[in-house]
């Protein structure tokens, strides 16, 4: 049976405010059950995540903090946010991607929100396994001197599976909270591979009193993990739409000076990003411009592979982009190449085509979620370089209008997945507080 499908009211359909009552009417496994939670609507978030942008690293998990300032910015979400960071006692550039966690602050404020950044032994080989455990019991007793000093919350609402969300289940049990877990990609799709992981994730889900997941796939990939899929509510990331639209496409080329076709790709440089991929099909592509916006340890190789194919003069690494200026590239291309192994649903795909630049993906689980209609782009058939370049030639064929892909962009704004997921923790609340302090109308 599917998850409920969760809708918000309130006074007939009109906005709550912060002085009425807060209602969810949830539909599906119990048609027409709503739960009400009365007094004051403002839910309490413990926002818990290891994937969290930080001053050290700006780009790190900026999904979680869209959804995030979307929800506050509602004005009936307040959040406190704990984003635990692995000890490393030196900053030295030579210890690499260990330095930067060195450098990130212990407490920091973004966009009017409070995020606290505690440290966690991380201990090499044998991490991946007993990494839940050493979150969950350095976590333990910053949660409970938060609690002590005042800052209470309703629910931990916590974000990637494994180890941020089997640790969550264990400090949900501690201090008696309800939990929250948003699954979002490799946490489902590549962790359970190992069965360490697998099991702890498995009991995690038991544990959790809802389950979020970003994509469908994501969705079928933990029910065939054995999640009860009532559980399970699908939320697709939204995208900024004021943020990232059409802009003067003529002036910006010129301003970066490309000429002819313009391709894009904005990832981290890492393998399964597929960006060596990318760069081949660029070879078989005459004329064609790459620009790749990120950085990460297979910069050097792609440098190379590059020089190897020839192409070296028609890429352009631009190395890490700040998020604000992402829009600029995405209206300077005329399409934006993800050639990821695995994907949950990628936020860079929705920012291009807010911006009416249409994608190109290979075959992942949710790529048909992302292009789901000739003005979104194409999926190529295989992950292959001839594919992609199949594609683009398909794309030539059938350009869509930039007014278009940007009209099929506007169904993934923010507003219904706030409401979404304000619905899902009022019903969360309600399930928890079961008569005390919550009624729950037939």
């Amino acid at each position: 049976m599917d998850a409920p499908v969760i809708h918000a009211a309130e006074n007939g359909g009109r906005e709550p405010s912060k002085e009425t009552d807060f209602t969810a009417t949830v539909s599906g496994s119990k048609p027409g059950r709503t739960v009400k939670i009365v007094g004051n609507p403002t839910i309490r978030l413990l926002v818990f995540s290891s994937l969290y942008p930080n001053a050290a690293q700006p780009r790190h998990g900026v999904f979680v903090e869209e959804r995030l300032r979307h929800l506050v910015g509602s004005g009936r979400i307040a959040a406190t946010v704990v984003a635990p960071v692995p000890w490393f006692p030196f900053r030295h550039p030579m210890f690499g991607a260990y330095a930067s966690y060195a450098s990130v602050p212990e407490r920091e404020e973004r966009y009017g929100i409070r995020i606290l950044h505690p440290r966690y032994p991380v201990i090499p080989k044998l991490g991946m396994s007993i990494a839940p455990f050493l979150m969950f019991r350095a976590l333990l007793p910053v949660l409970r001197h938060l609690e002590a000093n005042g800052t209470d919350f309703d629910l931990i609402d916590a974000h990637y599976f494994y180890p941020d969300g089997v640790a969550a289940a264990k400090l949900g049990i501690a201090l008696n909270k309800p939990v929250v877990v948003t699954a979002r990609g490799s946490d489902v799709n590549v962790i359970p591979h190992y069965r360490i992981p697998r099991h702890q994730i498995e009991r995690a889900a038991e544990r959790t009193t809802a389950i979020v997941t970003v994509s469908s796939a994501l969705k079928i990939r933990l029910a065939d993990l054995g999640v009860n899929p009532e559980k399970i509510t699908v939320l697709r990331n939204g995208v900024d739409l004021d943020g990232f639209q059409p802009r003067d496409r003529v002036a910006i080329r010129d301003q970066l000076g490309v000429v002819g076709p313009v391709w894009l790709t904005v990832c981290n440089l890492i393998e399964p990003k597929g960006v060596h991929i990318t760069l081949a099909a660029v070879a078989k592509t005459a004329d064609v411009t790459l620009l790749v916006a990120g950085q990460g340890p297979e910069e050097a190789h792609l440098r190379q592979l590059a020089v190897r194919l020839n192409i070296a003069e028609r890429v352009r690494f631009l190395g890490a982009v700040p998020h604000a200026e992402l829009c600029q590239l995405y209206n300077a291309a005329d399409t934006m190449i993800l050639a990821s192994r695995r994907e949950g649903m990628p936020n860079v795909a929705l920012e291009s085509l807010a911006c009416g630049t249409p994608v190109i993906v290979t075959p992942f689980d949710s790529a048909g979620e992302v292009v789901g209609a000739p003005e979104a782009g194409r999926v190529a058939k295989f992950r292959t370089a001839d594919a992609i370049h199949a594609a683009w030639q398909s794309l030539l064929e059938n350009p869509p209008e930039i007014a278009a892909t940007r009209r099929y962009a506007e169904g993934f704004g923010w507003t219904p997945t706030v409401r979404a997921q304000e619905a899902l923790y009022a019903r969360v609340l309600g399930i928890w507080r079961g008569k005390a302090g919550c009624e729950v109308a037939p």
